[in-house]
């Protein structure tokens, strides 16, 4: 394979393009070729394989697709269809693909091009085959469909494209991408395209490509050089909330939110609609009529947000996108890579902005290693900068509403009012303002209190041990200050007692979860912190006691956000919150966790019972009783007791033998009889079934008929038979022994 790195662009006029085209790409608004189109197109026009390898977003579908249709153009009208095939790993990209082959066959008279793709309906795509189109753009699966089928015929292929291979062997194409390598004719011309070059896609070229060009577009970075990147190391703030204040300063046309999961994704777009923003979930389980429709709204410009998965990320080129957000940090660089290059397209400006995690610094390196491009700190906007843009948009608002041709009727209004109501102009304007804004404020509380995590202990109670414990107050021996009055400048504790009313500027909450739940403070917390969108020193001291646990929160808070907590889910139970009345409750006696079924073990009691069912005494009361109080004996302690003689010691396997005499040899143990049996019950002895007491005195009465003598026990074998072989030859040794 030969490599080419072009060094000088020519332009399209010199590449070998016919008229047509070049009036398409001058109408287009297209000037130069980008290097990967300046060195595909001429190679792809001289008949031969080609093996593409460039960044996502320089512009690889301009260079399959006009060679095609270039070809397209000296073709007859009555040669069979279709002429070139296209394959692509996602439905969005088979549609973006159709889409630039129908923008650039402009003047080309009677071209047709027909998506061929998943969870779509068969009837329109099986009308569009008999039709016949030229150019077949679609999946890898649905394809493989129509060939089983037989409405796909291949025979007369010119063209097969394979484009984001790499992508495909990701998803798991790969063996179809060579089913449809092996039902195409020997003479087809092949291009596959591929932001990387796995192993995989190197053996299929090697095995499918004959004597293909390897055209390689070197940079000095693998993303674009116009996509501004930078990241924010998550701490101290929610998610979210850095999110929303990121929406609020960044000046964007459209955004993409990339997300892990599914679940996260619609999460997320629901939380920003509910913050005012235009949002909409995009993943692998939309439907496909209403993943067009979402593509399309976002087009319009009826949609600003698109929250997705990195389905999302192959494909999808909308103009108006101008920031990609990596909500959650993607598993692999290479899928950074290709969610980056969703914005910053075909010359166009973009930004990048990377959440990380403090846990999630390692992929960070990982990534400015792959992508050989430092990845800047950005600082977090603060409620100032908020509020600045915040009336930067409302002043833009006033002077469009004062350019509006209805502003005349306005001004008959504000006069009527001023007569009526007999105030200023600036308290009247003021009022209209308050009314436009409705339930939001304007401005946000720039005195609230701040989200940080700065001087918290790390969680697990972790702290800084070079520091003497007497200087914290946090030794092992010793508790911490709880005098009155006393301000240690921490976060208020998350107490399982009783204590004194709420805090400044706090108010008392009653939740109906408690300990007899199995709740613990960390529960409420992280609940009420990610449902309230609160964060952590915002939440008071946390009171647990047996049915329910108080709360305290910031005064303020809203209905609405105290009504979504009413049906938020803490340890099995709705929170139910509402405010303190300060009614009496008694004592807390449950403990903090109260062990579930699946906790115990089959036929254990429960720990809050006794060994017979009852209560179990309070730890105090049995200190208390010390040596007074004689202990209980256990039951085998009971049954050992109660037929143990004078010199018989309490082991398992212990014979009887005289105290005065400790080399005598052991004597067998006297046989029970069915009266001792009935003695040891009586005694306190746990009950014995009838089948073993019967055994018992049956084996008895024979032994007293010979000899009054119970026979001693065979010896217990060290290592007993386990299979039937074993357990024959045992036996046969056995008997020859005695014999």
């Amino acid at each position: 394979m030969s490599e080419e790195t072009p060094e000088t662009v020519p332009g399209f006029s010199e590449l070998g393009l016919p008229e047509p085209l070049l009036r398409t790409l001058a109408e287009l608004g297209y000037e130069a070729p980008s290097p990967i189109q300046a060195a595909t197109i001429p190679a792809l026009l001289r008949g031969g394989d080609v093996l593409g390898q460039a960044q996502t977003g320089t512009g690889k579908t301009a260079a399959f697709a006009l060679p095609i249709l270039s070809r397209l153009l000296q073709r007859s009208g009555d040669e069979p269809r279709p002429a070139a095939l296209v394959l692509a790993p996602t439905r969005e990209l088979a549609i973006q693909v159709a889409e630039a082959f129908h923008r650039y066959a402009a003047h080309v008279p009677g071209f047709h091009v027909l998506p061929i793709y998943g969870g779509q309906s068969y009837g329109p795509q099986l009308a569009g085959l008999r039709r016949g189109a030229d150019v077949v753009v679609g999946t890898p699966g649905r394809i493989i469909d129509h060939l089983d089928k037989g409405t796909l015929v291949l025979d007369a292929l010119q063209t097969l494209v394979l484009d984001e291979a790499d992508e495909m062997l990701r998803m798991g194409f790969i063996d179809e991408v060579g089913q449809v390598l092996e039902k195409i004719p020997s003479t087809c011309q092949k291009a596959l395209f591929s932001a990387t070059m796995p192993d995989p896609i190197r053996r299929i070229a090697d095995r499918h490509l004959h004597q293909a060009e390897h055209i390689t577009i070197r940079a000095r970075t693998t993303t674009a050089t116009n996509t501004r990147q930078r990241f924010w190391m998550v701490g101290g703030m929610h998610k979210l909330d850095a999110l929303t204040r990121i929406l609020e300063v960044e000046e964007f046309d459209g955004m993409i939110v990339f997300a892990r999961t599914r679940i996260a994704t619609e999460e997320l777009a629901q939380r920003l609609e509910a913050r005012g923003f235009s949002a909409a979930a995009l993943h692998g389980d939309v439907p496909q009529n209403m993943r067009e429709k979402i593509v399309d709204r976002l087009k319009r410009g009826e949609v600003d947000i698109l929250v997705a998965t990195d389905v999302a990320a192959r494909g999808l080129d909308v103009e108006r996108i101008s920031h990609v957000i990596n909500y959650d940090i993607p598993h692999d660089t290479e899928a950074y890579v290709h969610r980056i290059g969703r914005t910053g397209r075909a010359g166009r400006s973009g930004e990048a902005i990377l959440f990380v995690a403090p846990r999630e610094r390692n992929m960070l390196r990982a990534i400015e290693r792959a992508t050989r491009q430092p990845i800047e700190p950005m600082t977090l906007p603060t409620v100032g900068d908020v509020n600045q843009q915040r009336l930067k948009r409302f002043r833009a608002r006033i002077e469009a509403a004062l350019q509006d041709d209805a502003l005349e009727a306005g001004r008959d209004l504000v006069r009527q009012n001023l007569e009526a109501l007999q105030v200023p102009v600036e308290d009247l304007a003021a009022a209209l303002a308050l009314m436009a804004r409705g339930d939001s404020p304007l401005l946000l509380d720039e005195r609230e209190p701040k989200a940080s995590f700065e001087g918290r202990p790390e969680r697990g109670g972790r702290r800084d041990f070079d520091r003497p414990a007497g200087r914290t107050g946090q030794g092992p021996d010793r508790q911490p200050d709880r005098r009155p009055g006393h301000q240690s400048g921490r976060r208020p504790e998350h107490s399982q007692g009783r204590g004194p009313g709420p805090e400044a500027g706090f108010v008392r909450y009653r939740i109906e979860v408690g300990a007899a739940h199995g709740v613990q403070p960390g529960n409420i917390m992280g609940a009420i912190a990610n449902e309230a969108n609160l964060a952590a020193r915002q939440i008071g001291r946390i009171r647990i006691h047996d049915d329910c646990s108080h709360v305290e929160l910031p005064a303020g808070m809203s209905p609405e956000v105290l009504k979504h907590l009413e049906q938020v889910w803490v340890a099995g139970r709705q929170l139910q919150i509402r405010e303190d009345t300060g009614e009496t409750l008694p004592p807390r006696t449950t403990p903090s966790r109260r062990p579930t079924d699946r906790d115990r073990k089959p036929g254990r009691p429960r720990p809050a019972e006794g060994p017979g069912g009852g209560p179990r005494r309070p730890r105090e009361a049995r200190q208390a009783a010390g040596a007074d109080a004689p202990r209980k004996p256990g039951r085998k302690h009971e049954t050992r007791s109660a037929n143990r003689t004078p010199g018989e010691s309490f082991g398992p396997r212990s014979k009887a033998r005289p105290d005065n005499d400790r080399s005598a040899p052991h004597k067998p143990r006297p046989a029970r009889t069915s009266g001792g049996d009935a003695g040891g019950k009586s005694a306190g002895s746990p009950a014995r079934t009838a089948t073993g007491a019967a055994g018992r005195d049956k084996r008895s009465s024979a032994s007293g008929a010979e000899g009054g003598t119970q026979p001693p026990k065979r010896a217990r074998l060290k290592h007993p038979p386990r299979t039937r072989a074993e357990r024959k030859q045992f036996l046969a040794g056995r008997k020859k022994r005695g014999a």
